[in-house]
């Protein structure tokens, strides 16, 4: 067996919304099969203090970190200059950042289901496009789409949440195809419920818990550890045959039958 087919030994990986949750997981994660990793978030602070632990967590790792908000165009083109200037081209690009407002269709703004639009899904194609000349500059690099499964089936999310990652599926498969000849590979993961800091209000619902879990076959709520690990498989030389697929992290919950 070729151990190099197991590991991201010096690829340089950026992972978007990485300061906490399964942003900061994907980073470790990451980082513990080789890889170099460059970190985006919003919060200077939330940031660092990720930076910190990722490197505490893994001694001799590298970690670089750079603030932007991914939903403002002008921060998407900075953030890839940034890269640009690493010199390195870029094999990794992990689309994780997203964002949510959960209430009746009727009773959006159309400012409020813009923005979700824009954080989930626009700036998830801006960034693919922006980062495609630094992705062609290996032969083989590979993007991970974080969806979810609201983007499949209806769930409580509000609809253009579950509209936004729909469509983010649907641009995995697109440009998993449109850049198959340019050594490219395009996958994502589709998330059911995952303990983080995001989810734990309605978690804490003891009877909405018991809802959850009732609707998973497994019968627990999922670990942001468990969607890193199938995000760097899918970024991984031994995953170099899957492109346009998008897997699901869910427990069991969109096979659920009666």
């Amino acid at each position: 067996m070729d151990p190099h087919r197991w590991r991201l030994d010096g690829q340089l990986a950026l992972v978007t919304g990485a300061s906490a949750g399964i942003g900061r997981a994907i980073a470790r994660e990451l980082l513990g099969f080789g890889a170099r990793v460059l970190i985006v978030a919003r919060s200077g602070d939330a940031l660092e203090a990720a930076r910190e632990e990722l490197l505490e967590e893994c001694p001799g790792g590298e970690v670089r970190a750079f603030i932007a908000d991914v939903a403002d165009d002008e921060q998407r083109r900075e953030l890839l200059d940034w890269v640009e200037d690493q010199g390195e081209g870029l094999n990794v690009l992990v689309n994780n950042a997203g964002g949510n407002l959960s209430r009746p269709a009727v009773d959006y703004t159309e400012d409020e289901w813009r923005e979700i639009f824009e954080v989930n899904l626009f700036s998830a194609f801006e960034l693919c496009r922006y980062a495609f000349p630094l992705l062609t500059q290996h032969a083989a690099s590979s993007i991970v789409n974080i969806g979810s499964v609201s983007g499949s089936t209806h769930v409580r999310s509000g609809a253009p949440y579950g509209m936004a990652k729909a469509a983010l599926h649907q641009m995995t498969r697109n440009l998993a195809v449109e850049w198959a000849e340019d050594g490219i590979r395009v996958n994502a993961v589709a998330p059911w419920y995952i303990r983080t800091r995001r989810t734990s209000a309605k978690l804490s619902d003891p009877d909405y818990l018991d809802e959850v879990l009732l609707r998973t076959p497994m019968g627990r709520v999922g670990e942001p550890e468990e969607v890193a690990a199938a995000v760097a498989f899918l970024c991984l030389p031994a995953s170099g045959y899957i492109t346009g697929e998008c897997i699901a992290v869910d427990g069991g919950f969109t096979r659920y039958g009666f």
